[in-house]
């Protein structure tokens, strides 16, 4: 019998073995789309104790306390921190199979080379001894960047944002190269009556500029996607339900336009159109500055309405959408593509259905422009654990280029969450491994080697090229 979490985890052949540990664990990594905090990155900000880095703002695990009876004081309400953990702690055996528990004991043993398993008679063990080296100055969220061997980093930002804290650490000399990314979503939720327009202002004061019109948002948006760019950025990231690519005049989003912009609410037709044109324009910004666009399809968020209006977005009630989007995201692309304006592009899903969509999808486009310069994107939010990683990988495989695939990246909030790229990057050459086995791939391991190396790291700092 196996011992659990050894360092053969997850590798269940001599060959699995041999690519990760000498060819995957040592590449760096580039973390091309998180959440993380520039503010915290460029104030170096220490935690106090593990709920803080652990607990605050997880809502992974927040969805697990609820679905163990953990009251909402435990999750995002007033309770100690201590409180907070011993009731994740409760939790975690609970969580058997669930990719929390692999998750929860990766980082206890890679940034705290804690081996015990994290349980009620635990709890108070794992809180000093982790504790101890977060309060020892030498693990801030930089130490932690620098211990994961963090390349690059790319931050998830709003078009109205300042980037101070970018310029600030740009000006520090530290080694990870932390680059905004832009994410206009505010701009084009027209749905949202109010704080569109709301919004809409906070963009007519940072683009200094009266947006009084279509054409003046569009301007007002250009100036800002100029000033990202030139702090850095050179990557998008659009969070869509679904793709929008119906037909539109520009006569009709004028109109939209006007009516929404006096307090009048849309009606479904008015909503998609304005999307759709959006997406259009945004895609043609990104084009025009060389930057490459994200896509993350699927999610259907906020479906508790007691409790969005109580919490707020992101605290655990979105889940996998059923929205038909084939058509929609062919149309799109190709409004784009139709004028070689079609820049490059990777697609996540949220929906494991889909996963072969994605994979033929990517293939529409690719125009030998570059080495897949539409990439079908890594298994996002609920697909980010084994299963899904290997359903991806297979269809990617099946039906596209393994070998030119950007790879892994954290989406997460927390800076312990590189241990995420470990997790992935085992279940890659476990993947491989397997086929070797089998005598389905040959036991090459110049060739195998290469491409464990290119997916784990060279692969993306190539493709997004931000030097």
């Amino acid at each position: 019998m196996k011992k659990f979490m050894d360092e053969h985890f997850l590798l269940h052949s001599e060959t699995a073995q041999e690519l990760y540990h000498e060819h995957a664990a040592p590449m760096p990594i580039f973390d091309y789309h998180c959440h993380l905090s520039p503010k915290e990155i460029a104030e170096d900000k220490s935690y106090e104790n593990l709920s803080q880095i652990w607990l605050h703002g997880d809502h992974y695990k927040w969805r697990a306390m609820r679905s163990n009876g953990v009251d909402e004081r435990y999750c995002t309400g007033d309770a100690s921190d201590w409180e907070k953990f011993e009731k994740w702690a409760e939790t975690v055996p609970y969580t058997l199979r669930n990719p929390l528990y692999h998750w929860t004991h990766l980082e206890l043993k890679r940034f705290f080379d804690v081996d015990l398993l994290l349980s009620p008679k635990t709890a108070r063990e794992v809180w000093e001894q982790c504790n101890e080296k977060l309060t020892s100055g030498s693990f801030s969220c930089r130490d932690i960047i620098s211990k994961a061997k963090v390349d690059t980093i790319c931050t998830t930002d709003d078009p109205i944002d300042s980037l101070e804290y970018h310029q600030a650490i740009s000006e520090d000399d530290f080694e990870t190269a932390v680059l905004p990314a832009w994410r206009p979503d505010k701009a084009m939720m027209v749905e949202q009556t109010e704080a569109f327009n709301d919004y809409l202002d906070q963009l007519a004061e940072v683009a200094n500029i009266e947006i009084d019109s279509f054409d003046a948002l569009l301007i007002a948006l250009d100036k800002r996607h100029e000033f990202f760019h030139e702090n850095g950025c050179r990557l998008s990231d659009h969070g869509l339900d679904t793709a929008y690519a119906d037909d539109y005049s520009m006569k009709d989003i004028h109109a939209i336009f006007d009516k929404v912009r006096s307090l009048k609410s849309l009606n479904e037709t008015e909503i998609r159109k304005f999307k759709s044109c959006m997406l259009y324009e945004f895609g043609m910004m990104d084009h025009a500055r060389g930057w490459t666009q994200q896509y993350h399809i699927g999610a259907q968020r906020n479906n508790s309405t007691r409790l969005f209006k109580k919490l707020g977005p992101d605290t655990g009630f979105d889940s996998i959408g059923d929205l038909p989007v084939a058509a929609s995201l062919a149309k799109m692309l190709d409004r784009l593509d139709q004028n070689n304006k079609l820049t490059k592009t990777v697609l996540y899903n949220l929906n494991p259905r889909d996963n072969e969509l994605y994979a033929t999808m990517i293939g529409n486009f690719q125009d030998g422009s570059c080495p897949g310069k539409i990439q079908y994107g890594s298994g996002w939010w609920f697909l980010d654990q084994k299963d899904g990683m290997e359903k991806q990988l297979n269809a990617l495989s099946n039906l596209g280029l393994l070998s030119r695939f950007v790879g892994m990246l954290t989406d997460s909030r927390s800076f312990l969450s590189y241990t995420r790229h470990e997790y992935f990057r085992r279940t890659l050459c476990n993947l491989l491994g397997t086929d070797v086995e089998r005598g389905e791939l040959p036991n090459d391991p110049e060739l195998l080697g290469k491409l464990v190396r290119d997916i784990s790291f060279w692969n993306a700092k190539n493709y997004f090229d931000f030097e």
